[in-house]
């Protein structure tokens, strides 16, 4: 146990930091400044100004691309599934590998397989986020296509349709988000196969890639004016 103290707390470091900053991003006021929630007052302008167009083939356009994009991204999380399976069943290969390194860092097979499982986990994780995201999408989709048309724009009927489908839209964003989180703290976990000191330098600089682009790029600072509100 002694020997995999490192170890325990490297990944320990990774486990928290990736939970403490998607519970701040999702889960506070912090939060609520990034760019992925600034992101979210378009959606409900985009489905309230949809109400004023009687022609939506631009709309449903968008949101095909949307879903293509989500798809790929679940099809990439199978393929990366199956590159960790494929690297989980060539332990010795690897350890033979790390044998003719000029410095002593090859773990033992036991270490080795536990962490391929858990970049395993990873990727799964990541396809079942992509995967109901992009079932999300699809029920969106419909609700685009069941919103009523602009002559019905005002009425309460239209309204409770703009809410619904906004908050159906931002679901499915906020779980393509976490899948696409997981893929880059995947990146960062592929630092524990050098060796445990790696995998807290490469997790700190996944965290502080992934905090900036949300509260420091220049994505964040374009999206900096808040759109109107149309019904205000």
């Amino acid at each position: 146990m002694r020997a995999y103290f490192v170890d325990i707390i490297a990944v320990g470091f990774f486990a928290l930091s990736w939970l403490l900053y998607s519970i701040t991003l999702e889960h506070t006021a912090y939060g609520r400044n990034g760019l992925s929630a600034r992101m979210n007052l378009f959606r409900e302008t985009w489905v309230r100004r949809m109400l004023d167009r009687e022609a939506r083939m631009v709309d449903m356009q968008i949101m095909a691309s949307l879903q293509n994009g989500t798809a790929f991204f679940a099809s990439t999380s199978l393929f990366a599934i199956g590159g960790a399976l494929a690297l989980l069943r060539a332990t010795n290969d690897a350890l033979a590998v790390f044998a003719t390194l000029p410095i002593d860092i090859a773990p033992s097979p036991a270490l080795w397989e536990i962490k391929c499982v858990g970049l395993i986990l990873i990727f799964i994780y990541a396809f079942f986020k992509f995967a109901w995201s992009y079932r999300l999408f699809n029920y969106v989709a419909i609700l685009f296509g069941a919103i009523p048309p602009a002559s019905e724009r005002d009425t309460p009927e239209a309204q409770a349709d703009v809410v619904r489908t906004t908050k159906l839209f931002e679901s499915a964003g906020a779980h393509f988000n976490r899948g696409q989180r997981a893929f880059f703290f995947a990146l960062g976990y592929l630092g524990w196969f050098v060796s445990p000191w790696v995998l807290s330098v490469t997790t700190a600089a996944v965290l502080i890639v992934t905090w900036r682009r949300q509260f420091a790029s220049n994505a964040w600072k374009a999206m900096d004016a808040s759109p109107k509100n149309p019904s205000a």
